[in-house]
């Protein structure tokens, strides 16, 4: 697909580009989709173990509920297994999916593309009123994913699309974009503005993100050199971030509360709570890359723990979490048991308050965790087994 701007029916907004120019010719493109398991990693092989629920730092812990009326997200109208399967056939056509960014060479280089939306997130700014921070989420969506491969963020385009345009609305959502962009120190290169009469609901919008990194080519972190023995290392969300809101709009339906009522055992309304701005990692994961031992980095997202962290690993390899290793932030505790969600739909759905994981050495590890508590958290969540699929302990 080729992206230009020029004159349509559409309003186009270039902004003064801050780029690092480079004559190199480009090499073949590589196709990616960063939703989703490799086709390798089939769902019904993952062989997830329930966690205990005699661990005291849960909550609520359904381990099988047979009265039909635990929620889901297939119930919630996202169908992960139907992504697969659409990844699946993708790749027939174009060969080199599964990754969390798409390669293309540029001399010693590799540029690196990433793209994505912000869900049904969208659904509660709309009800909240709350428009500044959409766009941070909207950024860290695309940067959080380019640097898995150890990529530096370079530029980002947003996609802004509405039945008809609120300059005042679109210029909060803007705002947000450009937050974003500081916070993973990129410059926001341009977008396109489009005004649908007739398309969306009064006051509704639509948003999509794309950005591209560069990493040296003997500096691309894949993956191959993990071994079983390796650390797993989490670095902490600030929330639900932004997906599996199909679910949570069904779980906060169910329980009766409103976005406006407090979230039960803190002091924040669940608006507030949920609304909280997806973390922009690139800082942080930079410069722990920069120190060396970084073997695989995966972004937390549609899949959780179970679909994301396999798609770093070699053939072969799986991965135990300790469940007891970080505290599960009191809003997924609530999420399951309103929802009366089972531990391996919640797995396989949303963060559980764990947005990055990174696999280390043993002696990474060490210098990881000996330097938190400074700048950044971190938690030693698993390691690195003989087999597939992730377990719970």
């Amino acid at each position: 697909m080729t992206v230009t701007f020029g004159a349509n029916t559409e309003l186009s907004r270039c902004f003064a580009p801050s780029i690092r120019g480079s004559d190199e010719k480009l090499g073949p493109l590589q196709r990616f989709s960063h939703r989703f398991q490799p086709l390798s990693v089939a769902a019904d092989k993952l062989g997830v173990a329930r966690s205990s629920t005699r661990n005291s730092r849960r909550l609520f812990s359904v381990a099988k509920n047979n009265s039909g009326d635990s929620l889901t997200y297939k119930d919630a109208g996202v169908d992960i297994d139907a992504g697969s399967e659409l990844v699946r056939r993708i790749a027939k056509m174009a060969p080199g999916i599964g990754g969390f960014g798409g390669l293309f060479p540029l001399g010693d280089s590799y540029l690196v593309a990433g793209t994505d939306g912000v869900g049904t997130k969208l659904k509660l700014a709309f009800e909240t009123g709350i428009h500044e921070t959409i766009g941070i989420d909207l950024v860290a969506m695309s940067v959080n994913d380019i640097v898995t491969s150890g990529a530096k963020p370079l530029f980002f385009l947003d996609y802004f699309a509405t039945s008809r345009l609120d300059v005042d609305l679109a210029e909060k959502v803007i705002k947000g974009i450009v937050d974003g962009c500081r916070q993973s120190d990129c410059a926001l290169l341009g977008g396109e503005t489009a005004e649908m009469p007739d398309f969306y609901a009064d006051g509704e919008y639509d948003l999509s993100g794309f950005a591209v990194g560069i990493v040296k080519q003997d500096s691309v972190i894949n993956g191959k050199d993990i071994v079983a023995g390796d650390v797993l290392i989490g670095l902490p969300s600030s929330g639900v971030h932004s997906n599996g809101f199909s679910l949570v709009r069904r779980v906060l339906a169910r329980s009766g509360l409103s976005l406006k009522d407090k979230l039960p055992g803190e002091d924040v309304t669940l608006g507030e709570a949920l609304m909280a701005p997806t973390v922009i990692y690139v800082k942080q994961v930079l410069e722990l890359i920069s120190k060396g031992g970084i073997k695989g980095i995966a972004h937390i997202t549609g899949g959780g723990f179970t679909d994301n962290i396999p798609r770093v690993f070699p053939k072969g390899l799986g991965a135990v979490i300790h469940w007891n290793s970080w505290e599960v932030p009191t809003l997924f505790k609530w999420i399951q048991e309103a929802g009366k969600i089972e531990d391996a739909e919640m797995r396989r759905t949303f963060n559980m308050g764990i947005g990055m994981v990174l696999v280390v050495s043993q002696e990474t590890s060490y210098r990881i965790l000996e330097g938190r508590g400074g700048d950044y958290k971190a938690y030693r969540i698993g390691e690195v087994i003989s087999g597939e699929g992730v377990s719970y302990q």
